[in-house]
């Protein structure tokens, strides 16, 4: 699938999906997020991806929402703006609902919306230019697009007040040590393709498990945590990876 505004690209079983209009630093529109939400449903329903990239063309990222087209009539009642808006966010929050393993590649400036689909990846990989921005109350917007969600859980509460009330921009380095994102390459497309091609290499049921397990760690108690595990570890048994480990195992 090629388009204008994002691209879908293959390589084998991985998938990059690349926003794709870098004279406005790949900022949202409409017309581009219904090209994203085309882009990660095609994903979804390709029986052969097994891990995908997201990743900026140019410099930057995303560097946010066009304001006049993402808000519209901003004099509209504020129940038809909240449905307004909560289509807007399922266009990337998509990337959420996928099974396989997704890793965001923040080349340059992930600003507001765009910090928030960086933040719907399971990875975060940031370059050394890389910067995040969850700017929303600068300009005298609340967080929106799960950010409040999404800085939470990978920052903890007392960090994510702190970020949203304070709108700074946080550095490569910054993120990483406050858990905003998980790695600092200084090419980081070409590492999170690295990543996501071993990713590719394991059972697509096993990453999907994975996933599955830790939201419910996530969310759960212990016990209720415990039971998935010991069902999709007793599941995995079967596995043909696991049983040509035994074999090697026994023959040392």
């Amino acid at each position: 699938m090629n388009s204008d505004l994002v691209l879908l690209e293959g390589d084998g079983p991985l998938r990059t999906i690349r926003l794709n209009a870098p004279e406005r630093r790949n900022a949202l529109d409409l017309a581009l997020l219904g090209e994203l939400a085309a882009a990660i449903a095609a994903v979804a329903a390709d029986a052969d991806a097994r891990a995908l990239v997201v990743a900026g063309a140019g410099p930057a990222f995303c560097a946010g929402a066009n304001l006049e087209s993402m808000f519209g009539d901003i004099t509209r009642p504020v129940h038809e703006l909240r449905a307004h808006l909560k289509s807007v966010y399922a266009s990337f929050l998509g990337l959420r609902e996928l099974t396989i393993p997704t890793i965001a590649a923040v080349q340059g400036a992930a600003v507001g919306a765009g910090l928030n689909i960086a933040l719907a990846c399971d990875l975060v990989i940031a370059g050394p230019r890389a910067a995040f921005g969850p700017t929303f109350a600068d300009i005298g917007l609340h967080p929106g697009g799960g950010c409040s969600f999404l800085l939470t859980e990978r920052m903890g509460p007392a960090h994510a007040t702190a970020a949203l009330l304070s709108g700074d921009i946080i550095t490569a380095e910054d993120a990483v040590r406050r858990g905003l994102a998980n790695l600092l390459a200084e090419d980081p497309e070409a590492k999170a393709a690295e990543l996501a091609a071993r990713y590719a290499q394991r059972s697509q049921n096993l990453n999907a498990d994975i996933k599955r397990s830790v939201r419910i760690a996530a969310t759960s108690d212990f016990s209720t945590s415990l039971d998935f595990e010991s069902w999709a570890q007793a599941s995995s048994v079967g596995s043909e990876e696991f049983g040509r480990y035994m074999e090697d195992f026994r023959k040392r």
